[in-house]
């Protein structure tokens, strides 16, 4: 993170815009493909990483739609995603590596906005591991370029770190020695071998999508609110194209 006590210099739009992920939700699941999508043979294993202040079970709905397509899927361990970055990266990388042999293979890394953040450090700390990276609203540019509402929520949790409350960034996370080394790589270029995707919205409600453009991903815009693009129809047709192709990079 940039520092947990200063707004980034982008607003994102109207809080209200989050108001669809209800409609969100049942449009992904009145929509045949999402119920029974097509099964690959042998789709790629995919480590999924929740946004700020949300835990694994947000990411459920992604999670049981991979699984109907035939990839092996594992969780990032997170009852709530609020923790110091590199403790939090220290984590993921023990899953991954967890997941990776068990998949006997390289590894798929979805992440939404601020899991996707964690999830593009930990790519890059671990190349041989990781195949794909997919970011989901993640403001990986500024990563406190986001709404009021947000950035008094990161405050909070930081108030809470500051005062010993285990599993809770502090302010040093901002500008002080335990995430200097995360900051970095936050904007360090990825390495060749892995593909980078970042998926973004221009009416996200909650982070500017100006702060999604990491220069070393592809970019693909999506009509969605913040919080829905782990349940946004448009985005699964994205990400089921993504999938198809990491197939075939393995395959053929």
């Amino acid at each position: 993170m940039s520092s947990p006590l200063a707004p980034g210099e982008a607003p994102a739009p109207p809080l209200r815009g989050e108001l669809r992920y209800g409609l969100e939700v049942a449009r992904l699941l009145a929509d045949r493909e999402f119920r029974s999508p097509p099964r690959q043979a042998r789709g790629p294993a995919v480590l999924l990483v929740p946004g700020f202040m949300a835990g694994d079970q947000s990411l459920s709905v992604l999670a049981g739609w991979l699984r109907r397509r035939g990839s092996l899927t594992a969780r990032a361990g997170m009852l709530l995603n609020t923790d110091c970055a590199e403790r939090a990266v220290a984590g993921i990388e023990s899953r991954l590596r967890r997941l990776a042999d068990r998949a006997e293979g390289r590894v798929t890394l979805i992440g939404q906005s601020r899991g996707g953040e964690l999830a593009r450090v930990a790519a890059l700390r671990n190349p041989d591991l990781v195949s794909t990276l997919v970011m989901l609203g993640s403001p990986v540019l500024d990563p406190l370029s986001v709404g009021p509402a947000v950035l008094g929520a990161v405050r909070t949790v930081a108030r809470l770190g500051d005062l010993g409350v285990p599993g809770m960034l502090s302010s040093e996370c901002g500008d002080g020695a335990c995430c200097a080394a995360f900051r970095e790589d936050l904007r360090a270029p990825l390495p060749p071998g892995i593909r980078a995707v970042a998926i973004y919205s221009r009416s996200d409600g909650i982070v500017s999508w100006e702060a999604c453009l990491d220069p070393y991903a592809e970019h693909v815009e999506v009509e969605s609110s913040h919080a829905g693009m782990s349940v946004n129809r448009g985005v699964y047709r994205v990400l089921a194209g993504i999938l198809d192709r990491e197939g075939d990079r393995w395959t053929g």
